[in-house]
């Protein structure tokens, strides 16, 4: 059988048995990006052309927006635990179809970064409840059938940048009848996201049925493990991963008994969690308190570690909208190149994640995966201050290298740190801690957007080499795994 064939198998025999409630977030995940990305790339432009915002302007209103996003994520993370994900969701698409509707319309300063900061906020909700409530059905379908957790991630990932790619091109040409055209078009789409989980999204909060992300006593035979700073029920629970430090690996994965994931089938294959009382910082139903759930937080360095390295990341990352376009209208004279370039790097994602997750899974640890995607992430930029120079590509030559490391960063980064979470955190706490790991992030590119688009506005390739810096610093944060015997 050729290599390609056995590829396909193999991911076929991982995607076996997910559920409706699954394909509902993966599919939810590509619609949220369409939605988003027919807007987003053409932002800044929209902000210092038709608007005339100064750069460093820009840069706040862009930062404003990731914070208010990423930097919220906590807020839509805590009520998830508290509600379960299908209001959160319901809620934030609302609020993003009038955000977008808003930015269509808005034409001062003022009314433009209030209908930013409702966009963002509405994401700070709908995304920790889509991204909390798919990492728990990833840890069940692992237990269920074996398959490593990060195969349903990348899967999410993959539909997220495959709605990336439709989004950009889209957005353009959305653009000839003007930047509120693509406003409208982006409400849209959140608009139909919001009728399909009304239809299909399930009633409840997650603790029903089974407790945590990974259904610690869901018929394992080990009950509640100790928690403490490694794995939650990966040894303790009865669930094992292989080497115990690699966030891959195959090994013995309970007894499949989660059905599709849905809240009702879990509740069948559930141990009844008042058989084993409820864990310390948490409610009679299960549910956990707030204090309690902060305090954790707040004293768990190898997760404050994770999000100082992810920060790192997201920092970069927002490059893509706040230094990218200025580069492409730098070397062109136009911003025609960038949904093109954009396009490039979440049709190159598309392709390349699932086998390369599939390779790099089975060579190395999680915190080498990490490592080696921010030390792309650096290579991205210095190689363009490198290539600024060239006029190959119609001068694009450095922006087509910088979004292809970035992209290939990226494939390393997002699904390792995905699937890293719910390894360390209580499961009743996955929300917390998916919030509070993106509202760090989005507090270090709030800081990090202002002094970043003063570099841009000077250009040139001392200010890439200078935002090379970034993740290499946040490579030094990646934390070690706890040892079990495994590499790390």
């Amino acid at each position: 059988m050729t290599a390609p064939a056995v590829r396909e198998r193999g991911t076929r025999r991982d995607l076996r048995g997910l559920g409706r409630l699954t394909w509902l977030l993966v599919g939810s995940q590509a619609a949220f990006n369409v939605g988003f990305f027919v807007v987003l790339p053409y932002l800044a432009a929209h902000l210092s052309g038709t608007i005339g915002l100064a750069g460093w302007l820009v840069g706040l209103v862009l930062g404003l927006r990731t914070f208010s996003q990423q930097g919220l994520f906590v807020v839509g993370g805590v009520l998830t635990d508290r509600f379960g994900p299908r209001p959160v969701v319901l809620i934030g698409c609302v609020l993003r179809v009038a955000g977008f509707v808003w930015l269509a319309a808005a034409q001062g300063t003022g009314p433009i970064i209030a209908a930013v900061l409702l966009i963002g906020f509405a994401a700070a909700l709908f995304s920790p409840a889509v991204e909390t409530e798919i990492a728990r059905q990833a840890v069940r379908h692992e237990q269920a059938t074996g398959t490593p957790r990060t195969r349903v991630l990348a899967l999410f990932s993959v539909a997220g940048q495959a709605g990336t790619l439709v989004g950009p091109p889209l957005g353009a040409l959305l653009l000839l009848g003007g930047f509120p055209a693509a406003c409208l078009a982006g409400a849209a789409v959140f608009t139909v996201v919001l009728a399909a989980h009304l239809r299909w999204m399930p009633r409840g909060a997650p603790d029903e049925g089974s407790h945590g992300a990974n259904g610690a006593g869901a018929n394992t035979g080990a009950g509640h493990g100790s928690h403490g700073d490694g794995p939650l029920g990966e040894t303790d629970g009865g669930v094992h991963t292989g080497d115990g430090d690699r966030s891959y690996g195959d090994g013995s994965h309970g007894d499949g008994s989660y059905g599709d994931g849905s809240y009702g089938d879990a509740s069948r294959g559930a141990t009844d969690d008042r058989a084993h009382g409820t864990p310390g910082g948490t409610t009679a139903r299960g549910r956990p308190r707030m204090g309690e759930g902060v305090r954790a937080l707040l004293s768990h360095r190898p997760f404050l570690l994770l999000c100082l390295a992810y920060s790192g990341y997201l920092l970069a990352y927002n490059q893509l909208y706040l230094a990218l376009p200025e580069e492409v209208e730098r070397a062109t004279g136009s911003q025609t190149a960038l949904g093109w370039l954009l396009a490039w790097g979440s049709l190159l994602y598309v392709l390349v994640q699932m086998p390369v997750l599939r390779w790099i899974g089975d060579r190395l640890s999680r915190r080498a995966v990490l490592r080696s995607g921010l030390l792309l992430l650096a290579l991205g930029f210095a190689a363009a201050a490198a290539l600024m120079p060239a006029t190959a590509v119609g001068g694009l030559l450095p922006s087509a290298v910088f979004v292809t490391a970035l992209t290939l960063g990226q494939v390393l980064i997002v699904p390792t740190v995905r699937a890293w979470v719910p390894d360390l955190v209580d499961g009743a706490r996955l929300g917390l801690f998916t919030g509070a790991l993106s509202s760090a992030s989005g507090l270090a590119v709030l800081l990090g957007s202002m002094p970043a688009g003063a570099l841009v506005d000077r250009g040139g390739p001392a200010a890439w080499l200078v935002m090379a810096a970034v993740p290499l610093a946040a490579a030094v944060f990646v934390p070690r795994p706890p040892s079990t015997g495994g590499r790390q």
